[in-house]
């Protein structure tokens, strides 16, 4: 009997039914689908960081010296070391380097030219045969094969045999060259630590050439005498999922403690892998637990929503339960009566969610973050998603029947007497508790801006969630919605006020009616002005994480294009880099520039120069990080620069006559069109008259070419401790043609520089600093002062402050100053000019000057390409996941309140279904009753919509520049700036209130028929 007496009462109200069907199927429906949201992007973050990872990420090596006698042994070991680590075999590979062996015929030298031997496992993998043949195993001869750079610069060549002796092992080894080869990268960083095998030549103290390759079998039998060993383990991690992150570290942490333990003390282990890995496990938690942000913001609205409706089924049955309450049903039967009807409604939804989950994720993969960054996401329910779906249904069917409980104990008079007018404060609010709220709210949110994430360590030492910092946006949310519904009451007094003294019926009748039952409004009014508070929100936060990663390439970048790497190199010289970098295709501007550490009045800082009259063009700088514009900052930092002389035409060659008193070491400073500074060294002046050829071709490098005109800047000669000389220039000529200069000639103390147009000491160096720097200075903008910069103390003078400084991290402080200027100051100083370690370029698309270094892998440079930047950082799953669960949160919300809205005015027009007829029988036409709808429902709409939107604008304010993160999980450089999109918001809002409104049209149409039978019968 109870289980029909149980769908008889279910069903004898249908709408109400229905909205509570929809309200759970929604929130368990949305729930499941974020929850395998955060563990698919969770899952996607950490395959994305491994697939994109680096070889010198996650490259393992261990390097021991071993003998003969000692290698398989130590192999062995470290071969199940490894395997235990990474639970399975690594692609694991050996290499060796013998001691040196002096070169063919150089035997009898004090300093030969040295030789040495290697094996490379697997090395015709990541090389290709120029010509000959692989070595094979053998001893006499031994076979080896050389690099095609070794062979060029040493001469040997495929069958050529010779005989050497080792510097240390004085036996004989008879070598002949079976083959020649050409690795297929050699600057990638496979060969990070290969110097010798990728350039074939070091030169330092020896000049060595080699390796010379041979087996590994020949190499353990010939030439294993304590020699380095190492071993390079590169793992599979495509398939690492977030809970093996930190065991996996922890693992590999422990290999060389387990390795000594083992028996091979001498070993060595080395992996920046755990620290990937456990920056990752934090940044996977942290992803996680940020995407729990809208998960609770949607239970709040989800719970309310669901009490709304449980509320309005509770009135509806009042009177009902009080009858049954008097004709014998104990609490007890009246409780198994709601919570059947509530499990009626909810257990098809919790069986259904988890099925309508992955449909729903698929609209999520057509968001344009996600379809850029190429996740997809195929989650299938599994049993916790059944899980989840259950719990979530179960706490929604609690919430029907705890309205109907609250009711059970009245008795029928009980009833009657507490139907009729209402009061004007609801009992929260009589209570406090949003106060209390508030307070807890706010403590929320002090913790999140403090921490920067909610995720703080635990009491065991971990990192774990912390439950009340994620809970703070959503607390805020409903204490603001709560805190608002203060004012339903006095502003619906203000309006029956306002609209009594008018002579139109409806709009007084509306005002009227909320005036009097202020709390049937307030409820909807509170579901409405959520739902909009997390639409903005969920919008803002989005709008803001964008900007926010274009700002953060533009900030790491500096430029539209950066590109470093040595000053000076064998392809490219120092006078060869630039013209190469600026015929790049797309590039408009050019400048050279130092960027490197410095130490400025005992403070560690990053020093930055760049051509002044660049920077409008060049210089990426936020517009809120300076008081000054950088075109403000381009004039102010240009100061006076140093004069030269100019070669004539395009000279290949210059030849310098000096006369010295005394043997002075001496270097010729020079620049070239593109403002490249360059000392050439004159090498030892002897007393009397020198005459110095510099080949200034060779300064450009082998595929290099020199942009013209050459200015000769000074002189820079250095004298013996407690001693002086004189040295005088008195002729130059370039390619035979005598240049017109005036004699130089300068008194050598120490280290002493002439210019060759002399000018005044330059005045202060101009320079822009970094907040910090400026205050630990105290010098601000405008003023002028004492710093050392390099231990060299200068005046400088303050021409602006920015908050950070492009390409610095957060926190370093640093200086900017003009790459012409500051040169000066240095030559004036008697110090070399700085090299230009790095060129900034303009390009309106950096795609073609990108595909274009590709293929010129010789020039040895690093290119960072902002658009490249921007989009891998809005690619990265793990800093855009957020966005997707706001996504998916900003829909529910708005479905919820259109439901909840929908649901509350028809129940409340329903009710008065007599008192529209009688004001219909009174003769208030259709016209007057939608008016008074109109106005009725406009009040909770229009104060809906406004105090969702202050409240967003205040908790946006407050949460969203703390919790855009980047994929590591760290701060963001330069700091977040809330972006509210307020024309998507208008639009959002338009819509919203189109649909609403509409709903109301609808309803009073049918009121009006219904009304119009109800007068008729009255």
């Amino acid at each position: 009997m109870r289980g029909p007496l149980i769908v008889k009462r279910a069903f004898s109200e249908p709408l109400l039914l229905l909205a509570a069907l929809g309200s759970i199927l929604l929130a368990t429906t949305t729930l499941v689908a974020l929850t395998m949201y955060a563990s698919s992007i969770a899952e996607a973050g950490v395959r994305r960081t491994m697939e994109t990872a680096s070889y010198s990420q996650t490259v393992a090596t261990i390097s021991s010296p071993v003998t003969a006698e000692t290698f398989p042994r130590f192999d062995q070991a470290v071969r199940a070391e490894l395997t235990r680590a990474y639970a399975g075999p690594p692609a694991l590979t050996t290499s060796f380097r013998s001691d040196s062996y002096a070169m063919p015929g150089q035997e009898g030298r004090e300093r030969p030219d040295l030789l040495r031997f290697g094996s490379y496992d697997g090395l015709d993998r990541h090389a290709k045969l120029v010509a000959g043949a692989w070595p094979k195993p053998g001893d006499d001869p031994v076979e080896v094969a050389i690099s095609l750079s070794a062979s060029s610069a040493s001469g040997f060549e495929v069958g050529q045999e010779f005989t050497t002796r080792g510097r240390l092992d004085p036996r004989p080894v008879r070598v002949r060259v079976a083959g020649v080869f050409q690795i297929d990268d050699p600057f990638g960083e496979r060969w990070a630590g290969e110097q010798l095998l990728s350039r074939g030549v070091e030169r330092g103290d020896f000049t060595t050439f080699g390796p010379l390759m041979v087996t590994r079998e020949t190499f353990l039998a010939r030439f294993a005498t304590s020699v380095n060993a190492t071993w390079t383990a590169v793992p599979d991690l495509r398939t690492l999922t977030p809970e093996r992150l930190r065991p996996l570290a922890g693992a590999i942490g422990q290999v060389e403690e387990r390795l000594k333990a083992a028996g091979c003390g001498s070993c060595v282990a080395a992996s920046r892998l755990p620290d990937l890995l456990t920056q990752l496990g934090t940044a996977s938690l942290v992803a996680r637990s940020t995407m729990l942000i809208p998960v609770l913001q949607l239970l709040l609205l989800a719970a309310y929503a669901l009490m709304l409706t449980a509320r309005l089924l509770a009135d509806h049955r009042r009177m009902e339960v009080a009858l049954l309450r008097s004709r014998g049903a104990g609490t007890v039967r009246l409780a198994a009566l709601a919570g059947g009807e509530a499990l009626l409604v909810a257990l098809p939804c919790a069986v259904v969610a988890p099925f309508l989950g992955p449909p729903l994720l698929a609209l999520v993969n057509a968001l344009p973050w996600i379809k850029a960054s190429g996740v997809r996401l195929a989650p299938v329910a599994d049993a916790g998603t059944f899980l989840v779906s259950f719990g979530v249904a179960l706490a929604a069917a609690v919430l029907l029947v705890l309205p109907a409980l609250a009711g059970a104990r009245r008795t029928y008079v009980e009833e009657q007497s507490a139907r009729g007018r209402g009061g004007g404060r609801g009992l929260i609010e009589r209570a406090g508790a949003d106060l209390a709220l508030l307070v807890v709210a706010g403590l929320a949110i002090w913790q999140l801006q403090r921490y920067g994430a909610p995720v703080t360590a635990t009491a065991a030492g971990g990192l774990g969630i912390d439950p009340l910092i994620i809970s703070g946006p959503a607390l805020a949310l409903l204490t603001g919605g709560m805190l608002g519904l203060r004012l339903v009451p006095r502003l619906s007094r203000l309006a029956e006020r306002i609209t009594s003294r008018r002579p139109t019926l409806a709009p007084a009748l509306g005002a009227w009616q909320v005036s009097r039952r202020p709390l049937k409004y307030a409820g909807p009014a509170l579901l409405l002005t959520m739902a909009i508070a997390i639409g903005i929100v969920s919008l803002a936060t989005a709008a803001t994480w964008r900007s926010s990663q274009l700002d953060q390439a533009r900030h790491q970048a500096g430029a539209d294009l950066r590109l470093s790497g040595p000053a000076d190199g064998p392809e490219l010289g120092a006078l060869g880099r630039g013209t190469a970098f600026t015929a790049l295709p797309g590039v408009t501007a050019a400048s050279p520039g130092f960027r490197g550490q410095t130490d400025v009045s005992g403070t560690n800082a990053m020093l930055l120069a760049l051509d002044a009259s660049k920077l409008g063009e060049l210089f990426h700088l936020r517009s809120d990080l300076s008081e000054q514009s950088v075109g403000e900052l381009s004039k102010a930092l240009a100061g006076e620069r140093a004069a030269g002389l100019a070669l004539p035409g395009r000279p290949a060659g210059l030849v310098v006559t000096a006369e010295a008193s005394t043997e002075l070491p001496a270097r010729l400073v020079l620049s070239d069109g593109l403002g490249v500074w360059r000392d050439v060294p004159l090498g030892l002046l002897k007393k009397g008259t020198n005459r110095v050829e510099v080949d200034l071709r060779a300064l450009a490098g082998r595929s290099g070419t020199i942009t013209y005109p050459l200015t000769l800047l000074g002189l820079v000669a250095s004298a013996q401790e407690d001693s002086t000389g004189s040295l005088t220039v008195t002729a130059l000529s370039a390619d035979g043609q005598q240049v017109a200069a005036p004699p130089l000639t300068m008194s050598v103390s120490g280290t002493s520089a002439a210019p060759f147009v002399r000018r005044s000491e330059p005045g202060p160096l101009p320079v822009v600093l970094t907040s910090d720097l400026s205050a630990a200075l105290k010098l601000g903008t405008g003023q002028t002062g004492r710093a050392s910069i390099d231990r060299r103390v200068m005046t400088v003078k303050v021409v602006g402050v920015v908050e950070t400084m492009p390409t610095t991290p957060a926190g370093q402080q640093a200086l900017l100053v003009d790459w012409q200027t500051m040169q000066a100051h240095e030559l004036a100083a008697a110090q070399l000019p700085r090299p230009a370690t790095e060129w900034w370029l303009a390009a309106g698309d950096t795609a073609p000057a990108v595909a274009a270094l590709g293929g010129h892998p010789e020039w040895d440079v690093t290119a960072l390409d902002q658009r490249a930047l921007a989009a891998a950082l809005r690619d990265d799953p793990l800093a855009s996941g957020l966005q997707g669960a706001l996504m998916l949160g900003f829909g529910a919300a708005l479905v919820f309140a259109v439901l909840g809205f929908l649901v509350n005015a028809a129940v409340a027009a329903r009710e008065r279904l007599a008192e529209f007829a009688i004001l219909r029988a009174l003769g208030v036409s259709s016209r007057q009753m939608l008016g008074m709808l109109a106005v009725e429902q406009a009040f909770v709409v229009g104060l809906s919509l406004v105090a969702g939107t202050a409240l967003a604008v205040v908790v946006g304010v407050l949460v969203v520049p703390h919790i855009v993160l980047t994929g590591q999980a760290a701060a963001v450089t330069p700091g977040v700036v809330l972006d509210i999109p307020w024309t998507a918001t208008g639009v959002m809002l338009a819509l919203v209130a189109a649909v609403l409104f509409a709903i109301v049209a609808g309803l009073a149409r049918h009121l009006r028929r219904q009304g119009h039978g109800l007068r008729e019968e009255q």
